[in-house]
């Protein structure tokens, strides 16, 4: 997967688990649409993404990296198996594959800048 289509995927992910989390879980919190404007975020660095790929690539794992960790901190506070755990569980897997994606990226690059 390009690192491009992964931060587009990341995005609409985050944007949806925030959505959903938001409106069917109650009481409604406005903390629970964090992954909505973080998912914004990389929908709005992916449109840069051609400009200066080297600065929103960085950002992008930045903010996959913060996002990654709330959800894991977020994910073990939770004792049921409910809703909002399985948001958590979503949200974790899905900027895990983005930072999979990302760093492995780097690594081609710097290989390729090597060689």
């Amino acid at each position: 997967m390009k690192p491009l289509s992964i931060n587009y995927f990341n995005g609409l992910v985050l944007i949806a688990a925030g959505l959903f989390g938001y409106l069917t879980v109650v009481p409604q919190s406005m903390t629970a649409l964090i992954p909505t404007f973080a998912g914004i975020i990389f929908i709005i660095l992916g449109l840069f993404w051609n400009k200066s790929p080297k600065v929103v690539a960085h950002i992008a794992v930045t903010l996959a990296l913060i996002m990654f960790a709330m959800c894991i901190w977020r994910f073990t506070k939770i004792e049921d198996w409910n809703t909002p755990k399985y948001i958590f569980l979503v949200c974790i897997l899905s900027n895990l594959l983005a930072l999979f994606v990302f760093i492995k990226s780097f690594i081609d690059a710097r290989k390729a800048k090597n060689q």
